[in-house]
């Protein structure tokens, strides 16, 4: 989809699947990082216990269908390199502080001068401009800048974050969609341009739209471990199994009391609840608790009921069930679960990379879409430091073998 198309990728680790993704898609990416590596080579886990920076997986992970190669952008010298190499790119990606490339005369407005095609993509905590600008930033940061940090962790005490960090990976995805929109417009008027992707705003986008609750007069929904709280109401998403946890969820209203009614007449068919729990009005049953005419007690004992039930079936049962009778009851799967899935083989969705300097091939997650006319090939193992510092120093911008030893030597590739 991408072929023939050049990307230069500066990003640290707030920006590293944008770039992955592009190369996904067909594209020739450029990772650029300083001399000796990027820091995020220094982050775990690593391949077998051996902390190498060329033994990340964290690394590993966000680079695929990338090459690499080392330069020094605190440098004269380095920076007309960039220069160079950006006049002939079709996307440059960044993910600097705001105006920090700029600074070293690396800036969208520095860049288009010499390339006005190129699309300049900048991923940034909060935005080029506005107040929270130059904030420090981490995940923790960023998830609870957009609102949806309320929800996770135990009621009584202050919320915790993920274990993976999500937030920049939502921002990557919105600049690596943005990056294509961009595209197809130059295609049309052949100019390039600065897009401005905040973190804050690509987890608010992902938040289901919580954080209007307030505005619009409607009750914050709460954090509650394994659930959520909607004023009053508690309500569990996450279910004990006979072998496991499941999710359902046990809801009213319009849209999702009907798989609630499904669900109590089933569970009533079963034996393991009343026809007093079977014959309530589902769909205005949270309009009831709120305004008293059901007592929260009376809805406490129906999750009593619902609980009783999945607790007397495993997993695999509650989902042959859920299938069945098209009830919203789905498995929470464990890492060997998820590798083992069936569904992920008949797909051939995991895929086993080539990496020629380590004693086999490794497991990585396969594409993010299947594309009948140009699928997805990861035809590249992430790069080693530098590894492709003489394929495109010397064959691409034309450096004499004395150059780039003489760049080496003073710390600039």
């Amino acid at each position: 989809m991408l072929d023939g198309c050049r990307v230069i990728d500066l990003t640290t680790e707030r920006g590293l699947l944008c770039g992955q993704l592009l190369g996904d898609l067909g594209a020739d990416v450029i990772k650029i990082e300083p001399p000796g590596g990027s820091p995020v080579r220094a982050q775990g886990p690593f391949f077998a216990g051996a902390s190498a920076a060329d033994r990340s997986i964290c690394w590993w992970a966000y680079n695929r269908n990338k090459r690499g190669i080392t330069l020094n952008l605190e440098t004269d010298e380095g920076r007309g390199l960039l220069r160079r190499l950006a006049a002939r790119a079709d996307f440059l990606l960044e993910s600097d502080n705001p105006g920090e490339l700029a600074r070293r005369g690396l800036g969208y407005g520095d860049l288009a001068a010499d390339n006005p095609a190129l699309v300049y993509v900048s991923i940034t905590p909060f935005g080029q401009d506005g107040p929270k600008a130059t904030y420090a930033d981490s995940d923790l940061i960023i998830m609870a800048a957009g609102g949806v940090l309320i929800l996770y962790g135990d009621e009584d005490r202050a919320p915790i974050r993920m274990s993976v960090p999500q937030a920049y990976l939502h921002a990557c995805c919105d600049a690596a969609g943005a990056a294509l929109i961009a595209y197809y417009g130059r295609l049309d008027s052949g100019l390039g341009q600065h897009l401005d992707v905040a973190a804050q705003e690509s987890v608010g986008l992902a938040a289901q739209s919580t954080p209007l609750a307030a505005v619009i007069g409607g009750d914050d929904t709460r954090r509650m471990a394994g659930g959520a709280k909607m004023g009053p109401i508690r309500v569990p998403l996450v279910w004990a199994a006979r072998d496991g946890l499941v999710s359902s969820v046990v809801l009213f209203g319009p849209a999702l009391g009907v798989f609630t009614r499904k669900l109590v007449n089933f569970i009533h068919a079963a034996g393991f609840c009343d026809d007093a729990t079977r014959d309530k009005d589902w769909i205005a049953y949270g309009n009831l608790l709120l305004t008293g005419v059901e007592p929260l007690t009376a809805y406490d004992r129906v999750k009593e009921q619902i609980a009783n039930f999945f607790a007397h079936h495993t997993k695999a049962e509650l989902f042959a069930i859920a299938r069945e009778h098209n009830l919203l009851i789905a498995p929470l799967a464990t890492i060997g679960e998820v590798l083992d899935n069936p569904q992920f083989a008949a797909r051939e969705y995991w895929r086993h990379v080539e990496h020629p300097e380590l004693p086999r091939a490794l497991t990585y997650p396969g594409p993010f879409a299947q594309m009948s006319a140009t699928p997805i090939g990861y035809r590249r193992r992430p790069p080693r430091v530098g590894e492709h510092n003489r394929e495109v120093y010397l064959g691409e911008l034309g450096l004499s073998e004395g150059e780039i030893t003489a760049l080496a030597r003073k710390g600039i590739i």
